[in-house]
């Protein structure tokens, strides 16, 4: 599909798996950190457009379904070079009517937000980034009890359900194709898992996401697990501010470098009572 937007020379088309070097491109032209690999891993799980000038990509949006009623958008990017000239929001209406109907979340930047705004997106939250190299992490241990252990291949089903109770959304789809890519750790409480944290590589090393936990102190324990299994390797991580991280973080050394505020445009999933997701995957897969 083409569609002939603003200047005549800029076409916003679905987004092609051969576009993905050019997507890399423009993203390092904005300082992301983004590797190659990381836009592969987006997109065989959604769907996207780029907007083009004279065979040039010059802008990206990409979207993910969760489920019927939900879906994320994110790698909004638009070059530089190419900022004010409504691309965003073109790339954004064609986005938005590929989605339809569902109920539709993003992370918006500050510079973004205006933007989203006007296309009916209502702030719900805020997700602090944080990302350095910890030399010695300090291990938080879980509840008595309970133990910490390496995911296992018969944990698959809980956590997807644990996945889903942490967002409120179906989450089969994105978790399975994380499984291969990540490794991870389960709260086992005598057989019975209430929470996992995975870790992959990413950027300029590891992020760790998604991290589902009842309260912080389990959290705390598997991302703890986590950052001693990476010691002296970078890592990121992205929390919600609700969930209270970010001066735990901080005082590891995983300093607060950006925040981006969770966005809604319909109704916010709603996640299962005494269950949340601390850290998010990434801002386009929440």
């Amino acid at each position: 599909m083409t569609v002939q937007n603003l200047d005549t020379d800029i076409t916003c088309r679905r987004m092609l798996e051969s576009d993905l070097p050019a997507a890399h491109q423009l993203s390092q032209a904005v300082r992301w950190p983004h590797r190659l690999e990381d836009w592969q891993f987006v997109h065989r799980l959604g769907d996207g457009f780029v907007a083009e000038r004279n065979g040039e990509v010059i802008g990206t949006a990409m979207c993910w379904s969760h489920g019927s009623d939900y879906a994320s958008l994110g790698m909004i990017i638009v070059s530089p070079e190419a900022q004010g000239k409504g691309i965003g929001r073109g790339l954004m209406e064609s986005i938005l009517d590929l989605i339809g109907e569902r109920n539709t979340l993003l992370f918006a930047t500050p510079a973004g937000q205006p933007l989203y705004e006007r296309l009916g997106f209502k702030a719900i939250g805020t997700v602090h980034q944080h990302q350095g190299t910890v030399v010695q992490p300090e291990i938080v241990a879980p509840p008595s009890g309970e133990r910490i252990r390496p995911v296992g291949m018969n944990d698959r089903a809980k956590l997807i359900e644990l996945a889903a109770g942490g967002t409120g959304m179906p989450r089969a789809m994105v978790l399975n194709a994380l499984l291969q890519v990540a490794e991870g750790v389960v709260i086992d409480s005598s057989g019975e898992l209430t929470g996992f944290a995975l870790m992959r590589r990413f950027g300029h090393g590891y992020v760790i996401g998604p991290v589902v936990a009842p309260d912080p102190e389990r959290a705390k324990a598997m991302i703890s697990y986590l950052l001693e299994a990476r010691a002296d390797s970078f890592v990121r991580i992205d929390v919600h501010d609700s969930g209270q991280l970010s001066p735990w973080l901080q005082e590891l050394g995983l300093l607060q470098v950006d925040s981006v505020v969770g966005m809604v445009r319909g109704e916010a999933p709603v996640p299962a009572f005494g269950l949340q997701q601390f850290a998010i995957i990434n801002q386009a897969l929440g």
